[in-house]
């Protein structure tokens, strides 16, 4: 066949494969027009999940009739330099209008502030209109109808409605997590309306607009993470580790303002968490980086999803370090939503006692009978039977030690309060001036236990181990020249290597704490992670993972007694190390029920 011109509608056609995947990605387009022509408010309304009618309204600058019909023409953009690395707004590509009007029955009208009048042009399935003069306020509207009209093989892999409008709400609350002072509205047949009202351009204005979208509860539960890193600026929140989601989907990220998806960065937030939350838990964040335009490039994805930083592994080690210095300056913090599930068992109508109306007393599943007591048979009148009941309550449980002695007002002061009683031989229970605190003592001495090994490791080199015979690993050139250079640090960890000719490295020493070890796999594992990252972090999360093994057979067993003195002990050592509120496991460490809360539990408050 030979080779000819493709038509401006194919060639549309083919630019709207790449930008325009579903409803969403047009709202994320028209939102992010909206934004960099400096809108205020922008509304947006949706039917049959937007593939039947999505429209855009906003109060920005508008278009006036010749930047109106230039809209809707390829590569044409009003927000590129022409330094094609100096990209400072949110869209740049001059593809999304023309490629929205080659799938769809688009409108646009817009008006300038300067214009008495507006003007609107229409596409419709890349036949364009003339631009002609209309009554419009200031600002644009764009409406786009019968979304793949044109293209109908793509309705088939859309998915239903209420999907199609979920991914929509989710494309509007990302983006207004970077700009809290514009409000956004969502509306639309398939959905209940969603009103984001403006917060301010401000840090209190930006944690409001957090609660809206996220939850106020993350807002309660998250840490201020602040810290900057040579040209790389990184800001925002990240939640304790006892605040966690089942999917990593509650995780914002930003970079320059614009909502990105990017695996490295997703990544470095799981190795911040790496050992303080369960593998099937996922922190929640809200992570603004900042950064010089010429070293990140935004343009490596059609619909600009992913980025490509020139430093990654600058742009890693800020998240991990910033993120893992939060939580240790955090010290032992539980979650405000800890204690929801305690006050629910104890609640009426949950696995606890719950009196029946018209029932007696003694009827019930929880009742006790007082003739098995040690006391005397209940005989007598009312005085004998109470006096009997004192007596019981007034004997001291066989696991309330720690109780009998008066507290000490510097105990209680403390942020897990003084020892009172083990009970089931497991679990501590602590009295602070405002709160009860029920601390699992294996758990807790895990963590413990765990963070020393972890500073022992990282306070000198990691013994190694000499093998018999050298490994010699055979490796692509480029992953030989990597480990080669990286061999200074690698040694730190225990594993001695160095180049055995071309396309090869000896391994010599590996650390003594793995023991047996494939050493084949281990280096390309290493090779790979270095490939991608410019980091070793595949080696050093092995040696923690022994050290977490080693740290769970080595802490205070379940149904082990302890002395009064040896709960305090534990109870300080866990405020005094960063961490401590999860075990290496990830699981909590304790719960913590405010006053206010057992009050309102017995009808107190």
């Amino acid at each position: 066949m030979p080779i000819r011109q493709l038509s401006e509608t194919i060639i549309n056609q083919i630019a709207a494969g790449e930008v325009i995947e579903r409803p969403a990605s047009v709202v994320k387009e028209l939102v992010e027009n909206a934004l960099d022509a400096g809108a205020s408010r922008i509304e947006i309304a949706t039917a049959g999940g937007g593939l039947s009618m999505l429209r855009v309204i906003d109060d920005g600058f508008g278009m006036d009739a010749d930047d109106l019909a230039l809209s809707i023409a390829r590569h044409c953009t009003s927000k590129l330099s022409d330094d094609i690395h100096d990209i400072r707004s949110l869209g740049f590509r001059g593809e999304a209008l023309p490629s929205i009007g080659s799938v769809s029955k688009l409108a646009i009208r817009s008006r300038t502030q300067a214009s008495g009048e507006g003007h609107e042009v229409t596409v419709e399935g890349g036949r364009v209109s003339a631009v002609r003069p209309v009554a419009a306020n200031r600002g644009t509207l764009v409406e786009v109808r019968d979304l793949f009209f044109a293209t109908p093989a793509r309705l088939k892999f859309m998915k239903g409605e209420r999907a199609e409008a979920g991914a929509i709400a989710d494309v509007v609350k990302r983006i207004s997590i970077a700009f809290p002072h514009v409000r956004f509205t969502l509306s639309g047949t398939d959905r209940s309306t969603l009103d984001l009202a403006a917060c301010g351009d401000s840090e209190k204005g930006l944690s409001d607009r957090i609660a809206q979208v996220i939850s106020r509860e993350f807002a309660e539960n998250a840490l201020r993470i602040e810290a900057d890193r040579g040209p790389v600026r990184l800001s925002g929140f990240a939640s304790i580790p006892s605040f966690t989601r089942a999917n990593s989907l509650h995780q914002f990220l930003y970079v320059n303002g614009r909502p990105v998806r990017d695996k490295m960065l997703a990544g470095a937030i799981r190795g911040a968490y790496a050992d303080v939350l369960p593998r099937d838990r996922h922190a929640v964040t809200a992570l603004f980086i900042d950064l010089d335009p010429a070293l990140v490039d935004v343009n490596v994805h059609p619909a600009k999803a992913d980025v490509r930083f020139r430093d990654p592994g600058l742009v890693r080690g800020l998240i991990v370090g910033s993120i893992r210095e939060a939580l240790a300056k955090a010290g032992i913090r539980p979650a405000t939503t800890g204690a929801s599930a305690m006050l629910a068992a104890f609640r009426p109508g949950g696995t606890g006692f719950t009196p029946q109306p018209g029932r007696p007393f003694a009827d019930t599943h929880t009742s006790f009978d007082l003739s098995t007591s040690p006391h005397r048979p209940l005989e007598g009148g009312f005085a004998e039977v109470g006096q009997a009941v004192m007596d019981m309550a007034t004997r001291p449980s066989v696991d309330a030690r720690a109780g009998i002695s008066d507290l000490a007002p510097e105990l209680t002061a403390r942020p897990l309060g003084a020892a009172r009683a083990q009970v089931h031989e497991n679990y501590i229970v602590a009295q602070t001036d405002d709160s009860l605190v029920i601390v699992d003592q294996h758990a807790a001495h895990e963590r413990l236990v765990y963070e020393a090994l972890k500073t022992a490791l990282s306070s000198r080199a990691i013994p190694s181990q000499m093998l018999l015979l050298p490994e010699i690993v055979d490796l692509p050139e480029e992953d030989a020249d990597r480990l080669s250079a990286q061999a200074g640090l690698l040694a730190q960890f225990g594993l001695g290597l160095e180049r055995f000719g071309p396309g090869a490295v000896a391994v010599r020493e590996t650390p003594s704490m793995l023991g047996e070890v494939d050493v084949q796999r281990l280096v390309r594992d290493l090779a790979d992670e270095i490939a991608e990252n410019d980091t070793v972090e595949t080696l050093k999360e092995r040696l923690d993972a022994i050290a977490a093994t080693m740290a769970c057979h080595g802490s205070v067993r379940s149904g082990r007694r302890l002395r009064p003195e040896e709960m305090n002990a534990l109870l300080r050592q866990m405020e005094a190390t960063p961490g401590s509120g999860t075990c290496n496991h990830g699981r909590p460490t304790y719960v913590e029920l405010k006053l206010a809360d057992i009050e309102r539990l017995f009808g107190r408050r």
